[in-house]
C-alpha cells in the first residue's frame, strides 16, 4: 500500500506548504474538492478522493469521503496481518498515515448544511488509531508536524497521541455546539 496524506480543509491556512513537506517525505497527497484546487495551485500533484472511491462528490457535497476504500485506509490496524488482508480484500490502495481535516465553521454560520459529518468521522477515525495515523485538525498544529518530519521523518508517537487527544476535544467541542444550536431550534 502506498503511504499517503488525506487532506481535506475548510481552513486553507498554511496547507500548501505542510503537503510540500510531507510530498518530499515521500507521502502521496488525497484530497477533495477546493482543497485540491488549492494545493494543484500551489504545484502539488494531488489524487482526487473520486479517483480513489470511484464515486462523485453527491448531494452539494455532503457525501464525498464517507466509503471503505477511505476509512479503511485510515482504520487498519498496520501490525494486524488480518487487517491488512482485509484492507486489500475491500481494494484499499492507500494507507492514510496523515490525516488532515478541519471542519465546517458551524459557528460562524449555525444550520443544517453547515454540520460536518464527514470531517468528524475522518478526525476521529484517524485518532482512533493513533499509533499509525497523525492526525491534524487544526493550522496550529502543521508546524509541529513539519518540525517532526524534519527531524526524525515521521511523527512521534508522543506527538501522535496528543494530537489524538485534541482531535477529540475539538470534535467534542464541536458537537456541542451544534447540540447547543440544535436545542434552540426544538
Amino acid at each position: 500500500m502506498k503511504k499517503a496524506a488525506l487532506i481535506s480543509v475548510t481552513d486553507k491556512t498554511g496547507i500548501v506548504p505542510l503537503a510540500q513537506v510531507l510530498v518530499k517525505h515521500g507521502i502521496v497527497i488525497v484530497s477533495t474538492g477546493g482543497t485540491a484546487k488549492v494545493l494543484r495551485e500551489g504545484g502539488i500533484d494531488v489524487i482526487d478522493v473520486a479517483d480513489i472511491t470511484g464515486f462523485p462528490s453527491v448531494m452539494d457535497g455532503r457525501l464525498k469521503t464517507l466509503h471503505p476504500k477511505i476509512f479503511g485506509g485510515i482504520l487498519f490496524d498496520r501490525d494486524n496481518e488480518q487487517h491488512i488482508l482485509d484492507a486489500k480484500s475491500i481494494g484499499v490502495e492507500y494507507a492514510f498515515d496523515y490525516v488532515i481535516v478541519n471542519l465546517y465553521d458551524f459557528s460562524g454560520n449555525p444550520s443544517i448544511e453547515t454540520i460536518d459529518i464527514g470531517g468528524p468521522s475522518l478526525l476521529r477515525a484517524a485518532a482512533k488509531n493513533w499509533k499509525h495515523v497523525s492526525v491534524i485538525p487544526k493550522p496550529l498544529f502543521y508546524s509541529n508536524v513539519d518540525d517532526q518530519l524534519t527531524t526524525y521523518g515521521y511523527v512521534t508517537t508522543e506527538v501522535r497521541k496528543t494530537l489524538a487527544l485534541t482531535t477529540f476535544e475539538y470534535t467534542e467541542n464541536y458537537d456541542n455546539r451544534i447540540a447547543n444550536w440544535f436545542k434552540l431550534q426544538i
